[in-house]
């Protein structure tokens, strides 16, 4: 099985890249985000493998990160999800999004992949629910529990309505989720909505 591929950039192509080895091309197929992350041809790249073995086909899908390829697995323990679905979901959202959607609850940013809809989108949010969170990558932790508690209802009302206020202004909800998490490092205890509202602006300010 292989695990890695560490080379040189042959070809890219819509779904998928050649890595030159050692003289040998392997044609891995990878999602939008990982493409657009690849260095030109004849540039060095290492990608991360996941190795599909069927009786009449051999398949490698790649990604630049272990994470994302955790996430690759996860995500088709899913009912309905199979890797191209996966590979779609990955190519349209970062990892940390990804984590962000499923701790809010938010099916509505993880059906923006193409091929997920409402009901898939609701299984993964839900099934995946208590996963997660060890696949976050760089979030931390205080920011994964605080956007748990506002997917499940339980997060007090000063952060609920600050995250309201500022998806009314414009921003969706796992950018407000995410600076309301990175204000209450700064707003003493006990903080009121508009003290939220008004360091989540300047968290977003400077995004």
């Amino acid at each position: 099985m292989i695990g890695k591929l560490k080379g040189t950039v042959d070809e890219i192509g819509e779904d998928h890249v050649v890595i030159d080895v050692h003289g040998v091309g392997y044609v891995a197929h990878c999602g939008a985000r990982t493409l657009g992350s690849l260095p030109g041809p004849g540039e060095a790249v290492t990608l991360f493998i996941e190795t599909y073995v069927r009786e009449d086909m051999l398949r490698l899908y790649g990604f630049a990160s272990e994470i994302e390829r955790a996430w690759f697995r996860l995500l088709q323990n899913v009912q309905g999800v199979g890797s191209k679905v996966a590979l779609a979901i990955l190519g349209t959202l970062s990892t940390g999004e990804l984590a962000s959607a499923i701790a809010l609850q938010d099916k509505a940013m993880v059906s923006r992949a193409p091929g997920v809809g409402p009901k898939v989108a609701a299984r993964i949010v839900i099934e995946l629910k208590d996963k997660a969170p060890a696949f976050a990558g760089a979030l931390d932790a205080p920011s994964m529990g605080l956007k748990r508690n506002l997917g499940d209802g339980l997060a007090p009302a000063a952060i609920t309505d600050a995250v309201s206020a500022l998806t009314n202004l414009g921003y969706s909800r796992e950018q407000a989720a995410t600076a309301v998490s990175a204000a209450l490092k700064g707003a003493g205890e006990e903080p009121s909505s508009a003290t939220l509202i008004r360091l989540g602006l300047r968290e977003l300010s400077r995004a």
